[in-house]
């Protein structure tokens, strides 16, 4: 007879509360648990169970085997679950939550080619700038961008997440290009009031984070109203760079204050802390990260 059979039957018999009941459980008969038990405490060297004619106990190493056993077998559960996935294609909804700017970007396009690979999955796609709670609120994974915690979700790091100033040539001439990021607290800025900081932009100065305070004509709840902005001519922006980035690139903005950039964030997909991770969710896991990789081997960053 071997370990992982003997194993079962004990977890069997201690979950149960006693051989009796843990036979009429498992359809098998109480002497033969009981054999089983008895067999793996023999290979073990130690009593597993303390057995009276009316009560059944747990010895101190029954109570370790047991914490440490119930992991293995549902690992292995896990493990032929995860080999049954591999096998047939990903199917059934899926539940995304981003927020708006990624979605209306590079993730709202990564998510378009997912589809376009993977048939048999549709997806629910809900973009909000807020922190939403997956298992509370029912959604399979999550895009952020933040620094990373300590938290009980799951996190793939995707792209780093670049957030720089930048304004119009003609404006920059008039003001005078900032050396420092306390100047821009005396010139026009444009905020973004959905952003945590709002005012209060944070700067890396002499290897320490800085907040400098701005004011200007244009308070907006979006980077894209940013952008929109800074491109009339209204101040200077504090945005992500995937929002202004063919606007650098073409001329149109140009980027100050690059090197008290802070750079700590980066985009990361989450998802609950599951030992056996549904098909659907692996997929569009491996395709994000695959996606992200190539995207950066192309030039395109975040």
């Amino acid at each position: 007879m071997d370990t992982l059979t003997r194993m079962q039957a004990f977890v069997r018999v201690a979950e149960a509360g006693g051989f009796s009941a843990a036979a009429r459980r498992q359809g098998k008969s109480k002497a033969l648990l009981s054999k089983y038990v008895r067999e793996l405490e023999d290979e073990l060297g130690a009593r597993l169970l303390n057995r009276t004619t009316r009560q059944l106990s747990m010895t101190e190493a029954g109570q370790v085997y047991l914490r440490e056993a119930v992991d293995i077998l549902q690992r292995i559960d896990d493990l032929k679950s995860t080999v049954h996935d591999t096998h047939r294609e990903p199917r059934g909804l899926l539940r995304i939550a981003a927020p708006r700017t990624l979605g209306d970007g590079e993730i709202g396009q990564a998510i378009m080619e997912f589809l376009q690979k993977e048939p048999l999955i549709s997806v629910d796609v809900r973009l909000e700038d807020r922190f939403v709670d997956l298992v509370e609120e029912g959604f399979d994974v999550a895009i952020r961008v933040s620094e990373l915690t300590d938290s009980s979700l799951i996190a793939r790091t995707l792209a780093p997440f670049r957030i720089l100033v930048c304004v119009r040539p003609d404006v920059l001439a008039a003001t005078g290009r900032p050396m420092t990021p306390a100047e821009l607290a005396e010139m026009p800025c444009i905020v973004d009031t959905n952003a945590k900081v709002r005012a209060n932009w944070t700067f890396k100065v002499e290897g320490e984070r800085r907040t400098v305070t701005v004011r200007g004509r244009v308070e907006v709840n979006s980077p894209r109203a940013v952008r929109a902005a800074a491109l009339a001519g209204l101040g200077f922006a504090k945005v992500p760079y995937m929002t202004v980035r063919e606007d650098i690139a073409a001329g149109r903005l140009t980027a100050v204050l690059e090197e008290f950039e802070v750079g700590a964030s980066a985009i990361h997909v989450v998802y609950p802390h599951r030992r056996h991770l549904s098909g659907k969710v692996r997929a569009f896991v491996d395709f994000l990260v695959a996606w992200f990789e190539k995207a950066q081997r192309s030039g395109r960053t975040c």
